[in-house]
């Protein structure tokens, strides 16, 4: 090889080096650019769903303030009412019943039946909370459960009744004008069982309440497969609990309404894991709010602690709920003492009542 050819092939060689640290170069800027772009995208995708969610609600998310309230502000309340510190009037049994009209009581006391037989319970989606898991058959009885939610016009029977305290949102005892045909709320699990004891009912097992919201094919809403916000309440698109009767379209196969959103519903049993279940054991137990020394006591913060005590299983979502949270098979929990306003609850019985 003469001098001009080395000369020329040692070029080439520079030459490749450089075009390799070109491409190289080229190359890693398309990854940057691709996972810049597609963060970008996610970015965007996930400001348009805040968007979407923001639409659904009823007002100026700049005043949820005046909307939202405090936590445990419910609990105290509840907490000043369990004790009696509020001394209020109650309705007459004449007054009571003439509330509403004698076709209106009959619709309202209406039960559904539930054949016997096995259905599916809980779900095996990977979205699901542990505590849903996994899916399982479950066979039961023959039984009744109410159509629609307990109202507050059957509520104001039940004190006028019974001198059962009323529900602290009732001012001076009487119920909110305009909610006769609302789920009757802020009543803990306590007060729906006297309630249904009075009834000459019960609450609703988990299975039972399940069963009926979701019929045998292990659907996820009572409707089918499918989230569409128009047949429920929930995720502030009504902004309150509404009438029990005006949700036709989100009645589950056994007719039943509102078995997904309005208000979150007491049932009978305790918050235990499934056969089977991979939740941790912590979850199951009860705990409260705690201010351990004086230091968090002055910078307003509390710890949970463990008690013992057991949570009440709730179902079906509520009017203030995520959307998903209001799926046949999700679970939701609460201390047996505490009320809210999207606390709510219907009676069940034997097929043969």
């Amino acid at each position: 090889m003469n001098a001009s050819q080395k000369i020329t092939h040692t070029l080439d060689q520079a030459e490749r080096k450089r075009r390799k640290r070109f491409l190289s170069a080229t190359f890693i800027t398309c990854i940057v650019l691709v996972v810049v772009g597609g963060s970008l995208h996610v970015v965007k995708l996930g400001a348009i769903r805040m968007e979407e969610m923001r639409s659904l609600a009823t007002y100026n998310l700049k005043e949820e303030a005046a909307h939202i309230r405090a936590a445990g502000e419910d609990l105290a309340l509840h907490a000043q009412n369990e004790y009696q510190l509020i001394h209020t009037a109650k309705y007459t049994a004449t007054e009571a019943e003439a509330l509403l009209t004698k076709e209106r009581w009959q619709d309202l006391e209406t039960t559904m039946l539930i054949p016997a037989g096995p259905f599916l319970m809980g779900t095996n989606l990977d979205t699901a909370n542990l505590t849903d898991r996994p899916q399982h058959t479950v066979d039961i009885p023959a039984y009744r459960i109410d159509k629609y939610l307990v109202t507050n016009a059957q509520y104001a029977r039940f004190i006028a009744a019974t001198g059962h305290r009323p529900p602290l949102d009732w001012k001076d005892g009487k119920i909110p004008e305009g909610t006769l045909l609302h789920p009757v709320t802020m009543v803990n699990w306590y007060d729906a069982a006297a309630y249904a004891k009075w009834a000459g009912k019960r609450l609703p097992t988990e299975p039972e309440w399940e069963k009926a919201a979701r019929g045998t094919d292990g659907r996820r809403w009572p409707w089918g497969n499918v989230m569409e916000p128009t047949r429920l309440n929930t995720y502030y698109n009504a902004g309150s609990a509404t009438n029990v009767n005006i949700y036709t379209k989100g009645v589950s196969p056994y007719g039943v309404f509102d078995m997904a959103g309005n208000v979150n519903e007491w049932t009978e049993d305790t918050f235990l894991p499934y056969k089977g279940s991979d939740a941790s054991a912590e979850v199951f137990k009860g705990k409260v709010a705690r201010v351990l020394s004086s230091e968090d006591r002055a910078m307003k913060i509390s710890d949970f602690v463990t008690v013992d005590r057991r949570y009440k299983v709730m179902r079906g979502g509520s009017w203030k709920g995520d959307p998903f949270s209001t799926a046949t098979y999700h679970r939701d929990y609460a201390l047996p003492n505490l009320a809210s306003d999207f606390y709510g609850f219907r009676c069940a019985s034997s097929a043969s009542k």
